[in-house]
């Protein structure tokens, strides 16, 4: 994981040890018009969510290395036409707030759901007021969170110290049904889980330490999916096709696999430290935090890009 982790600690010179794989064609479509970039005082951001309800993107800003418990993260949110609404909407270290380096976010109900190195807090998704956190025993690098159609909240563990030598506290966590956390499956086997797309089977997970994807359902059983021609993958989303999107820090690049296919296509290449990627279900947008930039990128991906994706 020395891509990720020298980045984002100290945001040095980015490398990475690349198979010699074939390189996927780019999908043959032209941007569309309303691509535009977000750079507005961002600080590290990981991750970027569509809230359907208040309309708005939220983004997580690490502010600093992303395994220190140094109080200082924030959470922003940016309209849907990329004016900063507010960008310390949700500030650690403020008004009884605790938060020191947000990754990954999910939403219930009212209620926003934050991966904090080896906490998950909670915040209404309408004031940002803080509703409490809910500590995970043995977690050492909460990365990724989404929630199940059922409810259900999944939280991944990528498995490194703050220094970001191998913890061996890889997993993945669910609550259901009540507010622990447990683990539906743990150890290094899992290989640094990132992003987590949650569904009514379980839950798909990418992993930054050895680039894979796979399926875990509900009692944890493992089902391998089509291994992304590049690793050190970081987020997971399905677009309104049902077509999963990947980001990759070793291509600096966004792919997309079909349904019913084994291959993937590029969707966005040239974007440095693409981290937790989020999809505005409602404009069929793409919405990349660029983690060493201190910017998101929104791309439109249409019916013509998954046409293209499923003709790979």
């Amino acid at each position: 994981m020395n891509r990720y982790v020298t980045a984002a600690a100290s945001l040095l010179v980015l490398a990475a040890c690349r198979k010699a794989e074939p390189r996927p064609a780019a999908v043959a479509a032209a941007v569309p018009h309303d691509s535009f970039t977000v750079a507005d005082s961002f600080k590290t951001p990981e991750s970027v969510l569509y809230d359907s309800v208040m309309d708005v993107y939220i983004v997580s800003n690490v502010n600093g290395a992303p395994g220190v418990k140094d109080n200082n993260g924030f959470l922003s949110r940016v309209g849907t036409d990329g004016r900063v609404v507010e960008l310390h909407w949700v500030d650690g270290g403020r008004d009884s707030v605790t938060l020191n380096a947000p990754k990954g976010m999910g939403i219930r109900g009212d209620t926003l759901f934050v991966a904090d190195i080896d906490a998950v807090r909670m915040f209404d998704r309408t004031t940002g007021h803080p509703l409490g956190s809910q500590p995970i025993a043995g977690a050492s690098f909460l990365n990724d969170i989404d929630v199940a159609p059922d409810g259900a909240v999944y939280v991944s563990d990528t498995g490194v110290k703050p220094d970001f030598s191998p913890a061996g506290t890889d997993a993945v966590y669910v609550r259901r049904g009540s507010p622990a956390f447990r683990a539906l499956a743990r150890g290094r086997a899992l290989g640094g889980p990132n992003g987590v797309l949650a569904d009514s089977a379980g839950v798909t997970v990418v992993t930054f330490g050895s680039g894979e994807a796979y399926h875990l359902d509900l009692q944890g059983h493992r089902t391998p999916l089509p291994k992304p021609p590049h690793g050190q993958l970081d987020g997971v989303v399905r677009m309104h096709d049902g077509s999963l999107l990947i980001s990759s820090w070793a291509d600096s690049s966004v792919v997309m696999m079909a349904p019913g296919s084994m291959m993937y296509a590029v969707v966005e290449r040239n974007m440095p430290s693409p981290a937790d990627i989020g999809w505005d279900a409602r404009r069929h947008r793409l919405l990349i935090p660029l983690f060493t930039q201190n910017r998101i990128e929104v791309r439109p991906v249409g019916m013509g890009m998954a046409a293209s994706a499923h003709a790979q």
